[in-house]
């Protein structure tokens, strides 16, 4: 009996304890930073842009009805000589406490990205209410807060055109791919292998974008695109690749999913496109004379998308043709990549991991030097591409008008 009043009694103790969340936070009480831009202003001090959430606006254009008319986000402006000071700043114009756990993208201007990464990243790190899984670009050619304040038409909240818009090109194009604070970090401290993220750049007028009469033009006169990949040794920037260069480099992460590829064909430029919907890379290393040789294999499959002249597909022979005509364009795409991360010195491919751990040994001679190694490695591409598709035609209207 007194047992049972003993354990009765600590629960009554308990209780009071148990009642409530000794952290809680209330929602009318924070201020939602979905983005957060970070330049250098005039005075060399830190120049942060922060993407603040209106749920109430937000939540009326989702729903169909109610709520606010004013817009989706406001953007506050705060400079300090740290991040820290700036974050704590920005409070004199806020009434809510500012809170980063939704934060979804990071943007830096190619100044910080030159000279002061050093100093931002131990704060993203750090911070427990920072999430590293946050989407990090360049602003390329504009400031991180043209990006930040930028209002998009289609997406409510600016922060998804570029974080959905990344997801889409990786999917559908093949020359971004998803990158975050952790990617970045880990290429950082990798043996042999140098970090790289996404360009972002705005085109068009800056005000104009900023007003909410810019989200009722069914012409924009502005936007954001994305502009390449940023080429980094250690934590400076050290150039950018474009287009097929960056294409080559997303499909020698093995992150292709899909893109096109041109054929010419009987001498006539782009006839053919084809879409690769399947793809595999596999890099290996071997060494001659105690110098490491990096082999390529790459093995695809795709369709048919466009056949802009007369061709009759239902042949064998002519698919294996284009197969190998396909192989071509692939191998010279790979290995035009390579040479511009070679030339700009840095081993974003991460060749110099692969020496690092089938050769520890040698990695210990070259790993000083790796950069002048790495522009200098000889890289060889083997390519096997399969048409597995033709589309609905398999002869296209060309050929009925040739007859």
């Amino acid at each position: 009996m007194k047992k049972g009043i003993s354990i009765f009694t600590i629960l009554l103790i308990l209780i009071p304890f148990l009642s409530a969340c000794w952290n809680q936070k209330e929602l009318t009480d924070l201020a939602f930073v979905m983005a957060l831009g970070i330049d250098k202003g005039k005075d060399k001090r830190f120049k942060l842009s922060f993407q603040l959430v209106n749920p109430g606006n937000v939540s009326s254009g989702q729903n169909g009805g109610g709520g606010g008319q004013g817009l989706p986000v406001a953007v506050y402006r705060s400079t300090g000589d740290s991040l820290t000071q700036a974050t704590r700043n920005v409070t004199k114009m806020v009434s809510r406490r500012i809170y980063f756990a939704h934060t979804n993208l990071v943007v830096i201007s190619e100044e910080i990205a030159k000279e002061e990464m050093d100093y931002i990243l131990d704060a993203l790190d750090r911070d427990p209410e920072f999430r590293i899984t946050s989407e990090l670009v360049v602003a390329r050619d504009c400031t991180a807060e043209d990006l930040v304040s930028t209002l998009t038409p289609l997406d409510k909240l600016p922060v998804n055109k570029i974080t959905k818009q990344i997801k889409s090109t990786e999917t559908m194009l093949g020359e971004n791919m998803s990158r975050n604070i952790d990617d970045f970090l880990s290429g950082l401290v990798s043996k042999g292998k140098q970090p790289f993220v996404n360009g972002y750049g705005f085109k068009g007028n800056k005000q104009k974008a900023r007003s909410a009469k810019f989200l009722q033009n069914s012409i924009t006169d502005a936007s954001l695109s994305s502009e390449g990949l940023a080429i980094f040794n250690g934590t400076k920037l050290r150039g950018w690749v474009d287009g097929d260069e960056a294409r080559g480099i997303i499909w020698l992460q093995d992150k292709l999913k899909s893109t096109y590829i041109y054929v010419n064909w009987k001498k006539k430029k782009n006839a053919i496109v084809v879409a690769p919907i399947r793809s595999k890379t596999k890099v290996s290393v071997q060494y001659i004379k105690e110098r490491p040789v990096i082999n390529i294999k790459i093995d695809s499959e795709g369709w048919i998308s466009e056949a802009n002249t007369p061709i009759d597909l239902n042949n064998p022979e002519i698919i294996s043709e284009i197969d190998k005509l396909v192989e071509i364009e692939i191998s010279k795409e790979i290995l035009t990549s390579v040479k511009a991360t070679q030339k700009l010195k840095c081993d974003i491919l991460g060749f110099g991991e692969k020496v690092h751990v089938s050769n520890p040994k040698l990695w210990k001679k070259l790993e000083k030097n790796w950069d002048n190694e790495f522009a200098e490695l000889q890289v060889n591409a083997k390519v096997d591409f399969y048409v597995r598709r033709e589309g609905i035609r398999t002869l296209p209207f060309w050929s009925d008008m040739e007859k």
